[in-house]
Protein backbone atom coordinates (compact mmCIF):
# COMPACT_ATOMS: atom_id res chain seq x y z
CA UNK A 1 0.00 0.00 0.00
CA UNK A 2 1.41 3.38 -1.07
CA UNK A 3 -0.20 6.67 0.00
CA UNK A 4 0.78 9.96 -1.64
CA UNK A 5 -0.48 13.23 -0.19
CA UNK A 6 -0.39 15.89 -2.92
CA UNK A 7 -0.96 19.24 -1.22
CA UNK A 8 -0.62 21.19 -4.47
CA UNK A 9 -3.50 19.29 -6.05
CA UNK A 10 -5.33 18.87 -2.76
CA UNK A 11 -5.70 15.13 -3.10
CA UNK A 12 -4.61 11.78 -1.73
CA UNK A 13 -3.44 9.03 -4.07
CA UNK A 14 -3.70 5.46 -2.77
CA UNK A 15 -1.95 2.70 -4.71
CA UNK A 16 -2.60 -0.92 -3.86
CA UNK A 17 -0.76 -3.14 -6.32
CA UNK A 18 -1.92 -2.14 -9.81
CA UNK A 19 -4.95 -0.26 -8.49
CA UNK A 20 -4.82 3.50 -7.96
CA UNK A 21 -7.53 5.64 -6.35
CA UNK A 22 -7.52 9.42 -5.97
CA UNK A 23 -9.50 11.32 -3.35
CA UNK A 24 -9.87 15.02 -2.68
CA UNK A 25 -8.46 16.05 0.70
CA UNK A 26 -11.81 17.70 1.41
CA UNK A 27 -13.72 14.40 1.29
CA UNK A 28 -14.29 11.82 4.00
CA UNK A 29 -12.42 9.26 1.85
CA UNK A 30 -9.46 11.57 1.41
CA UNK A 31 -9.29 12.34 5.11
CA UNK A 32 -9.49 8.62 5.97
CA UNK A 33 -6.64 7.73 3.59
CA UNK A 34 -4.40 10.58 4.78
CA UNK A 35 -5.10 9.93 8.46
CA UNK A 36 -4.31 6.22 8.10
CA UNK A 37 -0.87 7.14 6.80
CA UNK A 38 -0.49 9.77 9.50
CA UNK A 39 -1.38 7.31 12.28
CA UNK A 40 1.33 4.95 11.01
CA UNK A 41 3.79 7.89 11.10
CA UNK A 42 2.80 8.69 14.68
CA UNK A 43 3.58 5.11 15.66
CA UNK A 44 6.94 5.01 13.88
CA UNK A 45 8.02 8.38 15.35
CA UNK A 46 6.71 7.66 18.90
CA UNK A 47 4.51 10.76 18.66
CA UNK A 48 2.32 9.71 21.61
CA UNK A 49 5.36 9.92 23.89
CA UNK A 50 5.34 13.72 23.61
CA UNK A 51 2.32 14.62 25.76
CA UNK A 52 1.54 15.06 29.44
CA UNK A 53 -1.55 15.90 31.49
CA UNK A 54 -1.17 18.11 34.56
CA UNK A 55 2.51 17.23 34.78
CA UNK A 56 2.35 13.47 34.23
CA UNK A 57 3.24 11.71 30.94
CA UNK A 58 0.16 10.42 29.14
CA UNK A 59 1.08 7.94 26.43
CA UNK A 60 -2.09 8.20 24.36
CA UNK A 61 -3.18 9.84 21.14
CA UNK A 62 -4.78 13.15 22.17
CA UNK A 63 -7.70 12.52 19.80
CA UNK A 64 -8.59 9.37 21.74
CA UNK A 65 -8.49 11.13 25.10
CA UNK A 66 -10.71 13.96 23.89
CA UNK A 67 -13.24 11.46 22.52
CA UNK A 68 -13.17 9.48 25.76
CA UNK A 69 -13.80 12.60 27.85
CA UNK A 70 -17.03 13.09 25.88
CA UNK A 71 -18.07 9.56 26.83
CA UNK A 72 -17.19 10.22 30.48
CA UNK A 73 -19.15 13.48 30.51
CA UNK A 74 -22.19 11.83 28.90
CA UNK A 75 -22.17 8.74 31.15
CA UNK A 76 -21.07 10.45 34.37
CA UNK A 77 -19.80 7.18 35.88
CA UNK A 78 -19.33 6.84 39.61
CA UNK A 79 -16.04 5.01 39.09
CA UNK A 80 -13.61 4.52 36.21
CA UNK A 81 -11.43 1.42 36.40
CA UNK A 82 -8.22 1.47 34.36
CA UNK A 83 -5.83 -1.45 33.96
CA UNK A 84 -2.31 -0.21 33.25
CA UNK A 85 -0.94 2.75 35.20
CA UNK A 86 2.52 3.50 33.70
CA UNK A 87 3.37 7.14 34.57
CA UNK A 88 -0.18 7.85 35.77
CA UNK A 89 -1.07 10.51 33.21
CA UNK A 90 -4.34 8.94 32.15
CA UNK A 91 -5.38 8.40 35.78
CA UNK A 92 -4.73 12.09 36.44
CA UNK A 93 -6.68 12.98 33.29
CA UNK A 94 -9.76 11.02 34.38
CA UNK A 95 -9.51 12.27 37.95
CA UNK A 96 -9.33 15.88 36.77
CA UNK A 97 -12.49 15.38 34.72
CA UNK A 98 -14.25 14.02 37.78
CA UNK A 99 -12.94 16.93 39.82
CA UNK A 100 -14.37 19.38 37.28
CA UNK A 101 -17.68 17.48 37.24
CA UNK A 102 -17.76 17.26 41.03
CA UNK A 103 -18.32 13.52 41.05
CA UNK A 104 -16.46 10.29 40.34
CA UNK A 105 -13.26 8.46 41.21
CA UNK A 106 -10.63 6.32 39.52
CA UNK A 107 -9.19 2.89 40.31
CA UNK A 108 -5.82 2.22 38.67
CA UNK A 109 -4.40 -1.31 38.46
CA UNK A 110 -0.91 -2.34 37.39
CA UNK A 111 1.19 -5.44 37.85
CA UNK A 112 4.08 -3.13 38.85
CA UNK A 113 3.70 0.48 39.94
CA UNK A 114 7.24 1.81 39.94
CA UNK A 115 8.18 3.73 43.07
CA UNK A 116 8.88 7.03 41.30
CA UNK A 117 5.55 6.85 39.49
CA UNK A 118 3.67 5.97 42.66
CA UNK A 119 5.31 8.84 44.50
CA UNK A 120 4.40 11.31 41.76
CA UNK A 121 0.80 10.12 41.63
CA UNK A 122 0.39 10.15 45.39
CA UNK A 123 1.80 13.69 45.57
CA UNK A 124 -0.53 14.99 42.86
CA UNK A 125 -3.54 17.20 43.74
CA UNK A 126 -5.81 14.74 41.92
CA UNK A 127 -4.75 11.78 44.09
CA UNK A 128 -7.80 12.37 46.28
CA UNK A 129 -9.87 10.80 43.49
CA UNK A 130 -7.49 7.91 42.73
CA UNK A 131 -7.10 4.46 44.28
CA UNK A 132 -4.04 2.39 43.25
CA UNK A 133 -3.92 -1.40 43.23
CA UNK A 134 -0.71 -3.29 42.46
CA UNK A 135 -1.09 -6.74 40.97
CA UNK A 136 -2.15 -8.53 37.81
CA UNK A 137 -5.44 -7.15 36.49
CA UNK A 138 -6.69 -10.69 35.85
CA UNK A 139 -5.60 -12.25 39.16
CA UNK A 140 -8.72 -13.39 41.07
CA UNK A 141 -7.64 -11.61 44.25
CA UNK A 142 -7.14 -8.32 42.36
CA UNK A 143 -10.47 -8.63 40.57
CA UNK A 144 -12.14 -9.33 43.93
CA UNK A 145 -10.44 -6.27 45.44
CA UNK A 146 -11.70 -4.06 42.61
CA UNK A 147 -15.23 -5.43 42.90
CA UNK A 148 -15.19 -4.74 46.63
CA UNK A 149 -14.40 -1.09 45.90
CA UNK A 150 -17.41 -0.67 43.62
CA UNK A 151 -20.53 -0.12 45.71
CA UNK A 152 -23.90 -1.67 44.79
CA UNK A 153 -25.70 0.48 42.24
CA UNK A 154 -22.60 2.41 41.17
CA UNK A 155 -22.03 2.95 37.46
CA UNK A 156 -18.61 1.79 36.29
CA UNK A 157 -16.66 2.47 33.10
CA UNK A 158 -13.64 0.25 32.39
CA UNK A 159 -10.55 1.11 30.31
CA UNK A 160 -8.13 -1.71 29.45
CA UNK A 161 -4.58 -0.49 28.83
CA UNK A 162 -2.22 -3.07 30.35
CA UNK A 163 -0.89 -6.19 28.61
CA UNK A 164 -2.24 -5.91 25.04
CA UNK A 165 -2.11 -9.56 23.98
CA UNK A 166 -5.39 -11.02 22.73
CA UNK A 167 -5.49 -13.59 25.52
CA UNK A 168 -4.87 -11.13 28.33
CA UNK A 169 -7.36 -8.55 27.07
CA UNK A 170 -9.97 -11.26 26.58
CA UNK A 171 -9.43 -12.38 30.18
CA UNK A 172 -9.81 -8.77 31.35
CA UNK A 173 -13.05 -8.36 29.39
CA UNK A 174 -14.42 -11.47 31.04
CA UNK A 175 -13.19 -10.46 34.50
CA UNK A 176 -14.72 -6.97 34.57
CA UNK A 177 -17.83 -7.47 32.42
CA UNK A 178 -20.21 -7.79 35.35
CA UNK A 179 -19.12 -4.43 36.79
CA UNK A 180 -20.32 -2.56 33.71
CA UNK A 181 -24.03 -1.64 33.69
CA UNK A 182 -26.22 -1.50 30.61
CA UNK A 183 -25.27 1.54 28.55
CA UNK A 184 -21.68 1.73 29.80
CA UNK A 185 -18.49 0.45 28.17
CA UNK A 186 -15.34 -1.54 28.50
CA UNK A 187 -12.77 0.24 26.31
CA UNK A 188 -10.16 -2.15 24.88
CA UNK A 189 -7.45 0.30 23.85
CA UNK A 190 -4.62 0.02 21.31
CA UNK A 191 -6.18 -2.11 18.61
CA UNK A 192 -3.88 -0.03 16.39
CA UNK A 193 -1.42 -2.90 16.85
CA UNK A 194 -3.10 -4.72 13.95
CA UNK A 195 -2.64 -1.73 11.62
CA UNK A 196 1.02 -1.01 12.40
CA UNK A 197 2.27 -4.62 12.36
CA UNK A 198 5.52 -4.72 10.43
CA UNK A 199 6.64 -1.30 11.66
CA UNK A 200 9.19 -0.42 14.33
CA UNK A 201 8.69 -1.96 17.81
CA UNK A 202 6.11 -4.47 16.55
CA UNK A 203 5.87 -8.25 16.43
CA UNK A 204 4.79 -10.51 13.58
CA UNK A 205 1.80 -11.82 15.52
CA UNK A 206 0.30 -8.34 16.01
CA UNK A 207 -1.92 -8.92 12.98
CA UNK A 208 -4.07 -11.18 15.16
CA UNK A 209 -2.66 -10.94 18.70
CA UNK A 210 -4.11 -7.58 19.75
CA UNK A 211 -6.95 -5.95 21.76
CA UNK A 212 -9.18 -5.48 18.71
CA UNK A 213 -9.17 -9.24 18.12
CA UNK A 214 -9.96 -9.78 21.81
CA UNK A 215 -12.92 -7.40 21.67
CA UNK A 216 -14.39 -9.21 18.67
CA UNK A 217 -13.90 -12.61 20.30
CA UNK A 218 -15.54 -11.36 23.51
CA UNK A 219 -18.73 -10.04 21.89
CA UNK A 220 -19.07 -13.34 20.04
CA UNK A 221 -19.15 -15.25 23.32
CA UNK A 222 -21.02 -12.73 25.52
CA UNK A 223 -24.13 -11.44 23.78
CA UNK A 224 -24.73 -8.86 26.51
CA UNK A 225 -22.11 -6.76 24.72
CA UNK A 226 -21.60 -5.28 21.27
CA UNK A 227 -18.82 -3.24 19.67
CA UNK A 228 -20.43 0.15 19.18
CA UNK A 229 -18.84 3.54 18.64
CA UNK A 230 -20.33 6.18 20.98
CA UNK A 231 -22.37 8.95 19.39
CA UNK A 232 -20.19 12.06 19.60
CA UNK A 233 -22.11 15.33 19.94
CA UNK A 234 -20.46 17.56 17.32
CA UNK A 235 -19.33 17.14 13.70
CA UNK A 236 -19.87 19.81 11.06
CA UNK A 237 -17.17 18.54 8.70
CA UNK A 238 -16.77 15.72 6.20
CA UNK A 239 -15.07 13.38 8.69
CA UNK A 240 -16.84 10.05 9.18
CA UNK A 241 -13.92 8.00 10.56
CA UNK A 242 -11.93 8.78 13.69
CA UNK A 243 -8.19 9.25 13.86
CA UNK A 244 -7.53 6.70 16.58
CA UNK A 245 -5.23 4.17 18.18
CA UNK A 246 -8.37 2.44 19.47
CA UNK A 247 -10.26 0.88 16.53
CA UNK A 248 -13.29 -1.19 17.61
CA UNK A 249 -12.39 -0.40 21.22
CA UNK A 250 -15.78 0.54 22.66
CA UNK A 251 -17.42 -2.64 23.95
CA UNK A 252 -20.87 -1.58 25.08
CA UNK A 253 -23.17 -3.49 27.39
CA UNK A 254 -26.68 -3.65 25.93
CA UNK A 255 -28.33 -6.32 28.10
Amino acid sequence: MITIIDEERGEVVVRDGDKEVRHSLSTAEGFAAASKAWVRATWDSKYVYSFAWMGRPIIQLPEDMIRLQEVIYALKPDVLIETGVAHGGSLIFYASLFEAMGHGRVIGIDIEIRPHNRSAIEAHPMKKRIELIEGSSTAPEVVDQVKALVKPGEKALVVLDSNHTKGHVLDELRAYADLVPVGSYIVATDGIMEQVAGGPRTAEDWTWNNPKAAAHAFVEEDKRFVIEEPAFPFNEGAVTERVTYWPDAFVKRIA
